[in-house]
């Protein structure tokens, strides 16, 4: 076992990441359609940033947290895809400490970011439902500016302890994570010390982010449906309600996956791996190729100039 040295712990040189226990002779062809979806996700979010960016009528709170969550989305992908798909096609499984470590900040800090930015959403739709004539000087784009400053700063911040903490713990002589990338709890399993104050603080951060951004974002379509419902008109009702479908869409495919991998990493002992393992793996993938998808065809904005730039007809 090849270990190195640092100041007060033991570490392995690099990991082994198995990609998907229990389907190795298929994972050849199970690496194919998670291809197609990392391109469309690339695709479709690069497309999203490239409308909002030259199209300066979109440059409003809720195109500009648009283009946040695609940047995010970009990020997101791109932190574990490129290794997923070495290891199933190239059996490229060993993966570096410190790129591991990497790995695991760049997961969990942008999966942060991605649900503070749905929070931020959540509120530009009730502000712009509930105050429609204070919409404009309330969200300005200062404040929007701020609100993504915000939810970086805290991704990063309260997810850095992660790597810290662990860097400074010894390792067993097992360095093989059963799954297609570094995680956080599953790089915690390989330790060879008392690791309850990481796992207690990573509930911490997951109840603190997580948590209290679907808090927000219930409470804000709590005070959004009372709204809508007292809307005069069956027509303003439902053009209130197609202005949030698309946001909810989006945060369904997100929570969902997340919360079952994160649950299943803790409490689902009796899930089967492969079950896992596939679900962990498509919840960083699956949000960043929806989002542009469903935004595209929902947002008449965003379609039209799609339509347009197929056609040729884009200035």
């Amino acid at each position: 076992m090849m270990l190195a040295s640092g100041n007060s712990s033991l570490h392995p040189v690099f990991f082994i990441l198995l990609g998907i226990p229990g389907l190795e002779n298929y994972q050849f062809w199970i690496a194919l359609p998670l291809c197609a979806m990392y391109v469309v996700a690339i695709v479709g979010n690069i497309i999203v940033l490239h409308i909002v960016r030259t199209d300066h009528t979109l440059h409003e709170p809720m195109y500009l947290f648009l283009a946040m969550l695609a940047i995010t989305d970009l990020a997101l992908s791109s932190s574990t895809q490129p290794k997923m798909l070495a290891i199933l096609w190239f059996h490229a499984h060993e993966i570096e400490y410190h790129a591991c470590l990497i790995q695991v900040f760049f997961i969990h800090a942008f999966s942060s970011v991605e649900s503070g930015l749905l929070m931020a959403m959540a509120l530009d739709r009730f502000v712009a439902i509930c105050f429609p004539l204070h919409h404009s000087t309330i969200l300005t784009p200062a404040v929007v500016g701020k609100l993504g400053a915000a939810v970086m700063m805290r991704g990063l911040l309260w997810v850095s302890p992660f790597c810290f903490m662990v860097s400074r713990m010894p390792f067993c002589p097992n360095h093989v994570i059963p799954q297609s990338y570094c995680e956080h709890m599953a790089v915690l399993k390989l330790v060879c010390a008392d690791t309850r104050v990481n796992r207690a603080y990573g509930l911490f951060v997951a109840f603190s982010v997580v948590g209290f951004d679907m808090i927000v974002i219930s409470i804000s379509y709590a005070m959004i449906l009372r709204t809508v419902l007292g809307l005069p008109s069956e027509e303003a009702r439902l053009k209130a309600f197609g202005t949030c479908a698309s946001h909810i869409c989006v945060i369904l495919a997100f929570y969902i996956p997340a919360l079952f991998t994160f649950l299943t990493h803790r409490f689902g002992h009796h899930v089967p791996r492969v079950v896992h393992i596939m679900f962990a793996n498509l919840y960083l993938l699956v949000p960043p190729m929806l989002n542009p998808i469903i935004y595209g065809v929902r947002t008449k904005q965003i379609r039209d100039r799609v339509i347009r730039g197929c056609c040729g007809k884009d200035p």
